[in-house]
């Protein structure tokens, strides 16, 4: 199966509801435009310096998430153009972000990012910070947090992940109004258990473009 198959069939797996980020990084300016050329048009990168180069040769009509994790010093070169930051773990980096965004004369929707795997690795939020991180947010005019994202724990144990999706979705519940509407969980591995989950987007790599 190529590319478009691919999506087709991740397509037909997820509800129209959800959104799609396809996760494109490392992959070729052609490979992308294989999955745009088939209806795609968010794409989610996790390193600035690749986003920003594919963001001036492909498509302008792409909405480009940053999903990886996003240092303050590298928020001024996406600014101008970015849809979505995904992975804000910090006051300083909504700060930054809020700076940024005025500059560019814009305003920058952003998910907080919640720790709920076992991983000490992964960055986040505890899950107790998330109703104080909020209303400390109030305070940035140029930014707006429209949801919050996790990642499960690196394992095949499914009782887990579910687990951990579920914390998160109970955090979601208690926070969730009209401007905060997206829980972005789930990625090729565990996006079935993420959407059983209340998932609302779906980050998806390797299932659409292959394994790295």
């Amino acid at each position: 199966m190529g590319i478009a198959d691919n999506l087709k069939a991740i397509r037909k797996n997820i509800p129209k509801e959800i959104i799609l980020v396809a996760v494109s990084k490392t992959k070729t300016n052609a490979d992308i435009l294989e999955v745009y050329n088939s209806g795609q048009r968010i794409f989610g990168e996790n390193k600035v310096q690749e986003l920003v180069k594919k963001s001036g040769l492909l498509p302008e009509d792409i909405s480009w998430h940053m999903i990886g994790h996003l240092q303050t010093n590298k928020v001024k070169f996406i600014a101008p153009f970015i849809a979505l930051i995904h992975g804000v773990d910090s006051l300083k980096l909504l700060k930054e972000i809020d700076k940024r965004a005025e500059q560019n004369k814009r305003i920058i929707d952003c998910l907080l990012q919640v720790h709920i795997a076992q991983e000490s690795s992964k960055f986040g939020f505890g899950i107790n910070e998330i109703q104080q991180v909020i209303k400390d947010a109030v305070q940035f005019n140029n930014i707006k947090i429209v949801g919050l994202m996790g990642m499960a724990t690196f394992t095949n144990n499914k009782v887990q992940i579910s687990e951990e999706f579920q914390s998160l979705k109970n955090v979601f519940q208690e926070v969730k109004n009209n401007q905060i509407t997206i829980l972005s969980i789930g990625m090729s591995g565990d996006y079935q258990i993420a959407i059983e989950k209340g998932s609302t987007m779906v980050r998806i790599g390797s299932a659409i473009f292959g394994s790295r």
